[in-house]
């Protein structure tokens, strides 16, 4: 289970792989794959509400506002790089084991 995640502590961010599976049953965490955070998210990747539902999905998870998430690469793919600031490795870590 290797996560491509990487911290930057002089700006105070994170930057992870996420792949994103639109139109699921329920919003949730379902473990790494390819080096990437799997999320299911239920909202359909229609008029960008995939790449909303993300960034509030992990925001939540994270404990941060929604400004703090932000979506860098990816917008149009499932395959996607997001910079959350205010953020450790360990948090994203800690999602990974409570979803286990």
């Amino acid at each position: 289970m290797l996560l491509d995640l990487k911290q930057y502590p002089e700006k105070g961010t994170l930057v992870l792989a996420v792949r994103v599976q639109p139109r699921a049953s329920t919003d949730e965490v379902a473990g790494v794959t390819g080096g990437a955070l799997k999320v299911r998210l239920q909202a359909p990747a229609l008029d960008g509400r995939a790449n909303e539902a993300l960034c509030a999905f992990l925001a939540a998870l994270l404990k941060r506002p929604k400004s703090a998430v932000r979506i860098l690469a990816g917008e149009r793919g499932r395959n996607k790089r997001v910079e959350i600031f205010g953020v450790e490795a360990r948090a994203i870590e800690a999602l990974l084991q409570r979803d286990a």
